[in-house]
C-alpha cells in the first residue's frame, strides 16, 4: 500500500522563502496557522531582504500583529522603549510601524535619519483630540503650571509642552516636575490614574483612547465568573476608572509584560488592544490568554504589503518643521532623561 502525504503549507514556499523565513515564524508558530505564514512569509522575506539593502530597521509596537511584531521587527516595545532605542539605532532608514505620531517622535529625535510610516492615515484617537492652540489656552488659564503631554499627541502639541510622558513613566515624570499642579495631556484616564499615585494636582483633559474606554467593569467580571476566579486581570491605564478597580494590575504595555514574565500566571485577561495578547502568547506559551478582542483600526492599518511598499518606494516620509522638532525635541529628551537607565 502506498501512502501519499501532502505537503504542510510550510513546505509548498519556495526553498529561498523558507529557508529566510523559518526562524522567524518559529517564534510565532502557535499564533499564526501554517495557512496564514503561506500568505505573509514572501512578503517577510522581501522585507527583510530590503531593510539590509536601504540600512533599516522596522520598529513595532506592542500592538502590532504578530506576522509584522515577530516577523520583521527588529525593536519591539512600548512608547517609551521605541522613543529610546530610535534614538539609539544606527540605522539610516527607520519603518515605523505603528502610528503617526509614534513616527513623528522617531524622526525629532532622529533629525538626520529618514523615517517612513507605511500609511499616514494610521493616527490615533488621543492625538486628534487636543491641539497645539488648546494647549495655548489652558497656559493661559493655568498660568505658571507646567504642561505634561503624553507621547500620543502630535509634534505640534509636544511643541508646546514641558516635558512628555509615556504610560510607563507618567507618574515618574509628573513627580519629577516637583509642582504643586500640572497640566496632564490629553487621556483623561490615564491622567485620573496618575492623580491616585502622586500629591500633584492635575489638571485634565477629555481626551481618550477608542480602544480603552470601551472596556467595561462589567465585561471584567463576566470573564472572572466564567473561569471561577481563575485569572489574572491585567490591565491598561488608559482603561476608565471604574475598569481599572476590577484589574488585579494596572501598567503599561512594557509593565504588562514584565507582569507576565515575573508571576508567570497560568491564565490572563489582557484589558488593552487585542494584539498584544498575541505577541505575549507566543513569547509564553504557557500561559492561557483570555482576549476580550477590541483592535485598533490605525493600529492595524500597517500591514506587510504596505511595509514592503514603503521601503520599496521609500514612501512615506515624515518630516517635521524645525521650529517644531526643536521645541518638541526638548519635551521629548526631558522625558527621556527621567528615569534614565532603568527600563521602560
Amino acid at each position: 500500500m502506498t501512502v501519499i502525504t501532502r505537503p504542510t503549507p510550510v513546505e509548498l514556499l519556495p526553498d529561498p522563502v523558507r529557508r529566510d523565513t523559518s526562524e522567524r515564524y518559529e517564534r510565532m508558530r502557535s499564533v499564526v496557522p501554517e495557512v496564514e505564514w503561506l500568505l505573509y512569509a514572501p512578503y517577510v522575506a522581501a522585507i527583510n531582504q530590503l531593510k539590509a539593502e536601504r540600512n533599516a530597521v522596522v520598529l513595532a509596537h506592542n500592538y502590532q500583529t504578530p506576522e509584522i511584531y515577530h516577523g520583521v521587527a527588529d525593536i519591539t516595545g512600548d512608547s517609551l522603549a521605541l522613543a529610546r532605542m530610535a534614538r539609539e539605532t544606527d540605522a539610516e532608514v527607520i519603518v515605523l510601524a505603528g502610528v503617526h505620531f509614534m513616527a513623528e517622535t522617531a524622526k525629532i529625535v532622529n533629525p538626520a535619519k529618514t523615517v517612513l510610516i507605511p500609511d499616514p492615515a494610521a493616527g490615533c484617537s488621543l492625538a486628534e483630540s487636543i491641539t497645539a492652540a488648546d494647549v495655548r489656552l489652558l497656559r493661559q488659564q493655568y498660568p505658571g503650571a507646567p504642561v505634561v503631554t503624553y507621547v500620543n499627541t502630535s509634534a505640534e502639541v509636544k511643541a508646546e509642552s514641558d516635558i512628555c510622558c509615556t504610560s510607563s513613566n507618567a507618574v515618574e515624570v509628573v513627580d519629577s516636575l516637583d509642582a504643586e499642579r500640572v497640566i496632564f495631556l490629553p487621556d483623561q484616564y490615564l491622567g485620573r490614574w496618575v492623580a491616585g499615585q502622586t500629591d500633584t494636582e492635575i489638571i485634565l483633559w477629555e481626551g481618550s483612547c477608542i480602544v480603552h474606554e470601551r472596556f467595561t467593569p462589567e465585561e471584567v467580571r463576566r470573564f472572572r465568573a466564567a473561569y471561577g476566579g481563575d485569572i489574572e486581570v491585567l490591565a491598561h491605564p488608559e482603561c476608565p476608572p471604574n475598569v481599572l478597580e476590577e484589574a488585579d494590575f494596572v501598567g503599561s504595555t512594557s509593565g504588562i509584560s514584565n507582569r507576565i514574565e515575573t508571576i508567570r500566571p497560568s491564565r490572563v485577561l489582557l484589558i488593552t488592544e487585542c494584539s498584544m495578547a498575541s505577541n505575549l502568547a507566543a513569547d509564553h506559551p504557557d500561559v492561557d490568554f483570555v482576549r476580550p478582542c477590541n483592535l485598533c483600526p490605525y493600529m492595524n492599518a500597517i500591514t506587510l504589503p504596505k511595509i514592503l511598499r514603503s521601503l520599496e518606494t521609500m514612501t512615506h516620509e515624515v518630516t517635521v518643521a524645525p521650529d517644531i522638532a526643536e521645541r518638541a525635541r526638548l519635551a521629548v529628551d526631558r522625558m527621556l532623561e527621567v528615569g534614565r537607565g532603568r527600563a521602560g
